[in-house]
């Protein structure tokens, strides 16, 4: 298909649309292991935390105590018997990572910053509305699911919708355009008669008056 009859007519496959690398091969199926890997960990996180009992925090803190009990164990009973001590990396962050990071969350929360005072100020009326319009809807999402479930749910969206729309591509933009053309006729002929019997009514009130 060629990129003049394509949805919205749009230049960029939707390979490119994703960033054209590692990301959209994972969400186009195209490293299926990798995305069916992704799929079956998220569904297990949601099922430990959802099914289980577990929280977060629990989940890292139990993981973290035994990690801690086997490392410690470990380099205990090496110690006594003469073997290697656990093979651990050197834990350490350089001053140069610190750096990086810190600019960048500062860069961000600078940004975050001044646009919220644009919005308090009333500077900029269209990102007022988008940003309650965002909150309304977290809002009210948020009232029929919680977090995990709806990042599950999020997840699962992007890596079935942009992979069939892909494989359907041809039949799904030739229906939208079909839509989209009978959606417009409806308009312009609404459009007309509403006109058109607005026209009327200020006839007959001229004639009255």
């Amino acid at each position: 298909m060629g990129s003049s009859s394509r949805l919205f007519n749009r230049q960029r496959t939707v390979h490119e649309i994703f960033g054209g690398g590692f990301v959209a091969n994972v969400i186009l199926w195209r490293q299926m292991n990798i995305t069916i890997g992704v799929l079956l960990a998220a569904l297990s996180s949601w099922v430990v935390f959802e099914r289980s009992g577990y929280t977060l925090l629990s989940l890292v803190s139990s993981v973290l105590l035994l990690l801690a009990v086997i490392l410690f164990l470990w380099a205990k009973s090496a110690a006594i018997l003469n073997r290697p001590p656990p093979p651990l990396p050197r834990l350490h962050l350089s001053e140069e990572t610190v750096t990086e990071v810190a600019s960048l969350i500062r860069t961000r929360v600078n940004a975050l910053l001044s646009i919220s005072q644009d919005i308090a100020l009333g500077k900029d009326t269209k990102l007022f509305l988008k940003v309650a319009a965002y909150l309304l809807l977290i809002s009210v999402v948020g009232v029929l699911t919680d977090f995990l479930t709806l990042g599950y749910a999020s997840l699962l969206i992007v890596l079935t919708i942009p992979a069939l729309y892909e494989r359907y591509e041809d039949y799904l933009d030739r229906y939208v355009e079909m839509v989209f053309k009978k959606s417009h006729q409806l308009y312009l002929k609404f459009d007309a008669e509403c006109t058109g019997r607005v026209q009327k009514w200020i006839l007959e009130r001229q004639k009255l008056s």
